[in-house]
């Protein structure tokens, strides 16, 4: 069993122990996920850019982020597996993609999306990473 079954074993028995499987629908499974997206960004507020990575590792902070980046993927997790997301699956294909969208040739070193310098495009530029 690899180290992602397990964990999604642990956080189904964690769930059913506790019979929070009725909370647990789709909408406030989302809801959730972005409150705890929510209090990931508060740990970052009023951090300046050019500091964020000494920021992240920072003694005390560093606690703090983790232990909001472990409820987003947790969030994720449940979500994820109650709708029937194959989170790996769905991420290689999303990778995929986006190498197709973002050449190296035309992206490396560039913040924009594909189509920013031609918005006539019609492409959906809120579909990248």
């Amino acid at each position: 069993m690899d180290r992602l079954q397990a964990l999604m074993q642990e956080l189904r028995s964690f769930v059913t122990e506790r019979e929070w499987e009725q909370f647990h629908d789709p909408k406030n499974l989302a809801m959730a996920l972005a409150s705890e997206v929510g209090e990931l960004l508060a740990e970052y507020r009023w951090v300046r850019n050019v500091e964020a990575d000494s920021f992240s590792t920072g003694e005390t902070q560093r606690g703090r982020i983790a232990a909001e980046a472990a409820d987003v993927g947790i969030s994720l997790l449940l979500f994820c597996d109650r709708i029937g997301i194959d989170l790996i699956e769905v991420m290689k294909e999303k990778i995929a993609i986006n190498a197709r969208n973002y050449p190296i040739e035309q992206a490396r070193g560039r913040s924009g999306r594909r189509d920013d310098d031609n918005p006539e495009s019609g492409r959906d530029s809120s579909k990248g990473l």
